[in-house]
């Protein structure tokens, strides 16, 4: 059983964020990024509620902003998807989870060391340039 519902589209359009917001950290990386669209989908928690699909998760807007720089900026988040990024995106709908980001809700490249917190919340690791944060109060991004 998959760990989320989705459609063939939302395999595409996930496949596309993972390569725009991770291309330059390999495979890892973008299962990484990957880990966090599903984990939103599936936590209903802070600013995480209410979303039901992939594309909600994608397209969120937060304080005025889309939640993932690469659909703002669009470079190569509005490409097509390639059959590599697609098998990464299917295996997370399906199944893979990992350190760091296995429970994580948010990542970030600091171009610094990572902080200890981001926005309060608690550092569960890196990879490569990226930091990732679990949620410190949000019982659902634990239990599944």
């Amino acid at each position: 059983m998959p760990r989320a519902k989705y459609r063939s589209a939302d395999v595409g359009l996930m496949a596309r964020m993972m390569r725009a917001e991770a291309e330059g950290e390999g495979k890892v990386g973008m299962l990484l990024v990957g880990n966090v669209i599903v984990n939103r989908l599936k936590a209903d928690c802070l600013d995480f509620k209410g979303l039901r699909t992939i594309s909600q998760v994608i397209f969120q807007v937060q304080g005025g902003n889309f939640s993932f720089e690469a659909v703002q900026k669009g470079n190569i988040f509005y490409q097509a998807p390639r059959t590599a990024e697609k098998r990464l995106a299917k295996q997370n709908l399906d199944y893979w989870r990992n350190y760091p980001a296995k429970h994580s809700l948010w990542y970030f490249n600091p171009h610094a060391p990572c902080p200890p917190t981001w926005y309060d919340q608690p550092f569960a690791g890196p990879y490569k340039q990226h930091c990732y944060y679990e949620p410190k109060e949000c019982e659902s991004a634990y239990r599944w």
